[in-house]
């Protein structure tokens, strides 16, 4: 979804109506509120009530959060960047994605908003406990984890330089699938998934291009 020009200021309105329209956003502080309960307490009822040891426990942890690196792979790449022909699809994928790719410094609408995100994480869980039995309380909290990270790097990538120089490619990539390609660079909290499957960026070849970069940023 490409716009001719890339909003430096102000957001996109999604709804007419205020209710709807305010139930779009959410701060990050919300989301790691909701569900940072759910990644603590889980493990402790799963331990508690069906006699898990420690070690099965960080195993499927684990698991679980590297699992939900290819699941934002994928949803980035094919749910967020579908190709729409009707003028419904295209409005539904402007409301998942493509209001960030048009207006990139609106810091309220980088995490899922409250509402939509409980429906679809309590879907992801039932689904999960059907397919894992018991496990699942182990392993959503570790799919849980990775997507509060990739949110507060999501985050962390719009409003500050990396940290760390070994950080950099991880924001470059997302720069760049920002305003030079959106066929490449689905990855956010890591590149491994764009390096597998080919859409990661040759940096060597890709000069930074640091105004783009700043005009991606709302520091």
């Amino acid at each position: 979804m490409k716009f001719e020009k890339i909003h430096n200021k102000g957001q996109a309105q999604l709804f007419r109506n205020p209710v709807l329209e305010m139930l779009t956003k959410a701060h990050p502080l919300v989301i790691w509120g909701m569900y940072l309960p759910v990644v603590i307490g889980f493990p402790i009822f799963a331990h508690n009530q069906f006699g898990f040891e420690l070690s099965r426990i960080a195993l499927f942890f684990l698991t679980g959060a590297f699992s939900w690196t290819l699941f934002e792979y994928i949803a980035h790449r094919f749910l967020f960047h579908a190709i729409a022909d009707s003028q419904r699809a295209q409005r539904v994928v402007y409301v998942m994605h493509g209001n960030h790719h048009h207006f990139p410094r609106d810091r309220q609408r980088l995490f899922m908003p409250p509402v939509p995100s409980l429906i679809l994480s309590s879907t992801i869980f039932g689904l999960q406990y059907l397919a894992l039995g018991n496990t699942a309380f182990l392993f959503f909290p570790g799919f849980l984890i990775g997507y509060l990270m990739y949110g507060t790097m999501h985050y962390a990538i719009h409003a500050w330089n990396p940290p760390f120089k070994w950080m950099k490619p991880l924001w470059r990539n997302h720069h760049l699938h920002h305003y030079k390609d959106e066929g490449k660079g689905y990855g956010v909290s890591t590149t491994i998934w764009d390096r597998v499957f080919g859409t990661m960026f040759d940096l060597k070849k890709e000069k930074e291009d640091k105004e783009k970069v700043k005009e991606l940023m709302f520091k």
